[in-house]
């Protein structure tokens, strides 16, 4: 089965212009060792040059100290919103015409910044308004999109639960029981991104009359929804996951995602979204490159900066060509998601792919910036013009929860291997 988001949702004429494009296109990365930036269309290349300018002022500077306190950047809400950040992946809210690609790259430079308001908007707008997308009727479409797209209202998507992570398709435990014009709705969720205080939660639930997955809009004020945030985390400490627990939620049949019939069209969201996981793992290898890059020449030993020293150049040159690869997969699973061509296994094999180079680039950096890489620092300390290898200890512990949420690295191999050999080893 294939899908794009163009399919299903009431779309307009796409605003050819947009108040938030820079005068000029957005300066290649030197980790974009290929330039494969450019393949972007102009108008693509200087709105990604606006989205970098308000990550590296707005969002980069601070983002240890939100890291370090646990705190998701909230106050960001507004900016992320005016610059279409949760707009842009739908025809009747986008701000301009933009390709899958674009929204990769974008996926990528929030993460290169900061992982964890990556991991923010991709579960508000990638995960939960893509379900809407896709899952959603019509009027659902029309009541949910323009508030989320505009961060007005923000949004949580509940799949995982306190027993359930890689079986979820089979071992769905929440329960969904309708009674006329109404569900009731009974279980647990866990781990579960702006869970904590997003106003409506996508809500995945298994009918007991029919034994098949549904989706539910619940609206955290609804009596019996209960959230707590997660605490003591180590990776993605500026997400606030949450557990969640739904004790007989009342929930009308009007927000029940009318196009949703069991666990092959949730599939449908995971598979549109992993790919965006595969950017932003590229981009938490970027964000631990250029830190590690930027330490390397300004870190003096021996009498010299370490970058001038041959093993240092080579775990450079081998996390660059990671680096490389990685960026070249993102890119044409992306083009297939563009031609409505894209396959599960396709996504699948991108997101182990690239979080198991990520993985790998994130420790090089790490060992790079040597007893300094297990520090943080702060906006104060880039204004002492201390270079950023205090950063790298932040993607180095964030690259953890990428390379499992989403279908862990085990998962998404397995359904590559499936592909292969038309056998299924998943048990």
């Amino acid at each position: 089965m294939t899908f794009t988001l163009s399919e299903g949702v009431a779309a307009h004429a796409p605003d050819p212009t947009t108040p938030h494009l820079a005068a000029e296109p957005a300066p290649l990365l030197d980790a974009d060792f290929y330039g494969f930036q450019q393949t972007l269309t102009p108008t693509e290349q200087r709105a990604l040059a606006g989205i970098r300018h308000f990550l590296e002022t707005e969002v980069r500077p601070f983002a240890d100290d939100h890291w370090e306190r646990a705190q998701s950047p909230r106050h960001l809400v507004p900016r992320i919103a005016e610059l279409g950040l949760y707009a842009n992946a739908f025809p009747q809210t986008r701000h301009f015409d933009n390709s899958a690609v674009f929204r990769g790259w974008v996926a990528m430079e929030i993460s290169r910044a900061d992982p964890s308001t990556a991991t923010f908007v991709g579960v508000h707008s990638g995960l939960a308004m893509t379900a809407i997308a896709v899952g959603g009727s019509e009027e659902q479409q029309a009541e949910w999109m323009p508030k989320l797209a505009a961060g007005e209202q923000l949004a949580a998507f509940g799949l995982t639960e306190p027993g359930h992570g890689s079986d979820t398709a089979k071992g769905l435990e929440t329960t969904a029981e309708r009674r006329g014009d109404e569900w009731v709705l009974t279980g647990a969720k866990r781990w579960i991104g702006n869970g904590a205080f997003a106003d409506v939660v996508v809500i995945w639930a298994r009918d007991v009359a029919d034994d098949q997955v549904k989706g539910f809009l619940v609206r955290t004020p609804t009596p019996g929804f209960h959230a707590t945030t997660i605490a003591r985390k180590q990776s993605l400490r500026a997400v606030e996951n949450a557990d969640i627990v739904l004790d007989g939620v009342v929930v009308p049949e009007s927000d029940r995602l009318q196009r949703i019939h069991g666990f092959r069209d949730v599939a449908v969201v995971l598979r549109l979204t992993r790919a965006d996981v595969a950017w932003q793992a590229l981009g938490v290898a970027v964000g631990a490159y250029e830190c590690a890059v930027a330490y390397a020449r300004h870190r003096v030993q021996f009498g010299k900066p370490i970058a001038s020293y041959q093993l240092v150049q080579q775990k450079l040159a081998d996390a660059l060509a990671a680096i490389t690869a990685s960026t070249a997969l993102c890119m044409r699973v992306s083009q297939l998601q563009d031609d409505g061509a894209q396959t599960d296994q396709q996504a699948a094999l991108a997101k182990a792919f690239v979080t198991a180079r990520m993985r790998e680039v994130v420790a090089a950096a790490r060992e790079i910036c040597g007893g300094n890489g297990i520090q943080l620092g702060g906006h104060e300390q880039l204004q002492a013009d201390i270079p950023p290898g205090y950063s790298v200890a932040r993607y180095f512990a964030d690259a953890e929860a990428v390379f499992t949420f989403e279908g862990t690295y085990d998962m998404n191999s397995l359904i590559v291997g499936r592909a292969i050999t038309g056998i299924a080893a998943f048990v």
